[in-house]
């Protein structure tokens, strides 16, 4: 299980060189409620495509390795505590939306509103994806934990 304080620590270097960071999913959920209401087995953090390598390499700096490389995708890393980073990289256009790739190849299209969100962990501020793209990407495939934050994200829109 990913601690608050790691999620902090991995955010603080990553932010500490500019680049731009939003938790999603579970982390990502527990930011815009501002408390964690359950323990989280990875952070999913949305990354811009192009500052992918950057990201990385400050990531393994804190000690995690890759252990699936699904790119452009998505990359998971692991550290010796076996606290998980899952980096999901996305292509913004020119008005500020964003394009996902998906493992089929395909390619999801977001608005600009999805980068909106904002929430806290450990007190400090984050960035994270909105209540209503969260929504959005819980649907369509089986949910374990996901109930709850559904729960909480519809009390949100």
């Amino acid at each position: 299980m990913v601690p608050a304080d790691e999620v902090v620590r991995v955010l603080d270097r990553l932010e500490q060189d500019a680049l731009a960071v939003w938790l999603d999913a579970g982390w990502g959920v527990d930011a815009l409620v501002g408390r964690q209401t359950r323990p989280h087995e990875d952070v999913d953090i949305a990354i811009l495509l192009s500052e992918a390598h950057a990201v990385t390499a400050l990531i393994k700096a804190l000690g995690y390795r890759v252990v699936h490389d699904e790119m452009p995708t998505r990359l998971d890393l692991r550290d010796h505590r076996d606290y998980r980073i899952d980096l999901h990289p996305i292509t913004l256009d020119g008005k500020g939306n964003w394009l996902q790739q998906l493992q089929d190849g395909t390619f999801g299209t977001y608005t600009a509103e999805g980068l909106t969100g904002t929430g806290v962990v450990n007190g400090r501020p984050v960035r994270c994806l909105s209540p209503s793209l969260q929504l959005k990407f819980h649907q369509g495939y089986e949910l374990d934990d996901d109930r709850h934050d559904i729960t909480l994200l519809q009390r949100m829109v």
